[in-house]
């Protein structure tokens, strides 16, 4: 009997897991997938949001503030790449710019610190190569930008080195309600009895409530889709530029990322497929022509990678964080739309909370463990460079030449808690396949270092999700 059960490792419930894992508590988590951080958590624009958007009140903007302030000292604890940019809404008439003063006012009230209005040539002289059309626009000092998988991925370790158990590859398939309290959760790699239930499954939130017997909301997934482009583009702009918001979200952004490319995107358009995430020719055409109008120069012929992520929106208009009315102990963190990536660790606070008001019991660790270390070579100096090769030589010889990835640091991460068994879990730890080549050169020797690591034959390994299979036979037989 586990005291917590947690469905889903994306962010937020990795998030919960690293707050429970402070106490002396038996809690596990299922995650559906194969890895952490392989549903929504992988694709989104990875920004940190300032907090203006929000209506004030609300639990995304309370939660989002609190958050954003939470992700710089958990990435600072936890070595998770995050840069500090701010950002900027732009506003092209008359009309937007009311707009921009309403959000600035609405961040005011959230709490927000530092936003303010400028001009056209305050805004020119810090982004001057944004449309010279622009009349004005917000300034939010305190949005940033993360690597989200890796964030996702740093929470979930921690908890695992604080005790909390990570059963990959264990979709919930049915809940059951035990006599004593409580509740059976079924797998496919057996059951679950756990007193207190999490549920953190974001666009299947809503089947998972149904499962226990729940009802009160539904999940309406939706699709953005993305560009992401070369480091050379990756110089246009230093900071997140967002559009005017309208009543389908935050628009199309154009942003730096952590790794020095340039992301672009997204759209919005509902779905009826929750697993609907391939992009589509007119969705990408939208996309270029929106960002067209905040950044005019983006040369789309260094695109290197387009993907889509599915947002957890429901008919609710805010975070659907509480215990289920239909049942006891059962909390949903659902409807965790953006900002969901900010305001995650604050999310993972008031799920406890929450699991105290139930009957939860928490007495905290006399020891609890909050940092992280990650070998990133090409960021060493020098000095450091040769002290490690001449420790272990496997750091002197580069996989991933577009990124400067090195056998070391691939064999370091498959050695970490939560161990990938995908070229693209690798990726995701150490961004082995993320540069302009997309894995063509680094990815068959990847393959290879997984398999020798793992003990397990080259066809056991697969590209990323359950089923992605690369080889499956040998060709050719004989001499």
């Amino acid at each position: 009997m586990y005291d917590v059960a947690i469905i889903g490792c994306g962010i937020v419930g990795a998030a919960t897991a690293y707050q429970l894992s402070r106490y002396q508590l038996k809690t596990v988590v299922l995650e559906a997938q194969n890895d952490a951080a392989n549903g929504t958590t992988k694709a989104n624009s990875a920004i940190l949001h300032a907090g203006y958007d929000p209506e004030p009140g609300t639990l995304m903007a309370r939660l989002n503030v609190e958050g954003v302030r939470m992700v710089k000292e958990l990435c600072e604890k936890l070595d998770v790449e995050r840069k500090e940019t701010g950002s900027l809404v732009l506003a092209f008439s008359a009309e937007e710019m009311d707009t921009v003063r309403a959000l600035c006012d609405r961040g005011i009230r959230n709490g927000v610190p530092g936003v303010r209005v400028l001009d056209r040539e305050e805004v020119l002289a810090m982004e001057p190569n944004l449309n010279p059309q622009v009349v004005g626009a917000l300034y939010a000092p305190s949005a940033a930008i993360v690597n989200p998988w890796d964030f996702c991925i740093a929470l979930a370790e921690t908890a695992v080195r604080n005790g909390v158990e990570v059963r990959l590859s264990s979709p919930v398939t049915a809940i059951s309600r035990l006599p004593g309290g409580g509740y059976r959760l079924a797998t496919p790699q057996g059951e679950v009895e756990a007193r207190y239930v999490v549920n953190a499954a974001g666009v299947e939130a809503d089947t998972v409530h149904a499962m226990a017997g729940g009802s009160g909301f539904t999940i309406l997934p939706n699709r953005g889709e993305y560009y992401m482009m070369d480091k050379t583009q990756g110089g246009l702009v230093s900071t997140v530029v967002f559009q005017c918001p309208t009543k389908v979200g935050k628009g199309v952004l154009v942003a730096p990322t952590v790794h020095g490319n340039l992301i672009v995107g997204p759209n919005a358009e509902d779905v009826p497929d929750k697993g609907a995430v391939n992009n589509t020719a007119g969705a990408l055409a939208f996309v270029r022509e929106m960002a067209a109008k905040s950044v005019p120069g983006i040369n789309y012929r260094d695109s290197i990678r387009n993907f889509a992520g599915i947002r957890a929106h429901s008919d609710h208009s805010d975070f659907i964080i509480e215990e289920s009315a239909q049942a006891p102990g059962f909390i949903n963190l659902a409807g965790i739309k953006s900002p969901g990536l900010s305001s995650a660790p604050a999310i993972g606070v008031m799920a406890v909370e929450l699991l105290r008001s139930c009957g939860l019991q928490t007495a905290e660790k006399d020891r609890f463990i909050d940092r992280r270390r990650v070998v990133r070579f090409k960021e060493l100096p020098p000095e450091e460079k040769e002290r490690l090769i001449r420790e272990n030589p496997l750091y002197g010889r580069v996989i991933c030449r577009c990124e400067t990835i090195t056998e070391g640091e691939i064999v370091d991460a498959i050695h970490r808690p939560i161990v990938p068994r995908s070229i693209d879990g690798v990726k995701r730890r150490t961004t082995a396949g993320m540069g302009r080549c997309q894995g063509g050169f680094c990815g068959p020797r990847v393959h290879e270092i997984l398999a020798r690591e793992l003990g397990v034959s080259l066809p056991k390994i697969l590209m990323d999700e359950e089923g992605t299979y690369i080889l499956t036979g040998p060709t050719k037989e004989g001499r």
